[in-house]
């Protein structure tokens, strides 16, 4: 497996992102039948629960209260990742994303067949939040105090994620 590409996003005004880097790895498992199964053994495996099968959502959000990973089990999707100024990000079955609390997400456009597993660190409930002004404090409140994960949900406990997210906020 290959690392992962590794992003950065800058606070918005609407979208706080986070100085973590966001994680994204290319191909993960080969498209094959039941992949929404086996991404939710992979994450589940490595500590990463709570999770779901649907889309995404086709409008800014972010979760302050938990990590989410997100797993392309079937179709393509075209995601805009860290807000209205970020970047759009093409995804296919087999790769998946980590984002860190804080980090906005959008779908921009998707096959009609498309199937999102996500999952949450630690299993922790998630909130939706878009970015109103009146409840700015409470979200940065939120994600300051949301812990880094034990372990990587793709690669476990010694992958990418505890190494550069460890460091990023040991910086």
């Amino acid at each position: 497996m290959t690392e992962p590409e590794i992003l950065f996003f800058e606070e918005d005004k609407r979208i706080p992102n986070s100085a973590l880097p966001v994680l994204l790895y290319r191909d993960v498992f080969p498209p094959r039948d039941h992949l929404a199964t086996h991404l939710e053994s992979l994450f589940g495996a490595n500590g990463w629960t709570n999770s779901w099968r649907a889309g995404l959502y086709d409008y800014h959000h972010f979760h302050s209260t938990a990590h989410e990973v997100l797993g392309i089990a079937r179709g393509t999707v075209t995601a805009m990742i860290g807000g209205e100024h970020g970047q759009a990000i093409e995804m296919k079955p087999g790769d998946v994303i980590v984002l860190p609390a804080g980090t906005g997400h959008k779908c921009e456009s998707a096959s009609s067949d498309i199937l999102i597993v996500g999952a949450y660190a630690g299993g922790r409930s998630w909130d939706l939040r878009t970015g109103k002004v009146d409840e700015r404090d409470e979200v940065m409140r939120n994600i300051a105090r949301v812990p880094l994960p034990e372990s990587d949900p793709v690669t476990g406990k010694s992958g990418a994620l505890t190494q550069k997210w460890r460091r990023t906020t040991a910086a």
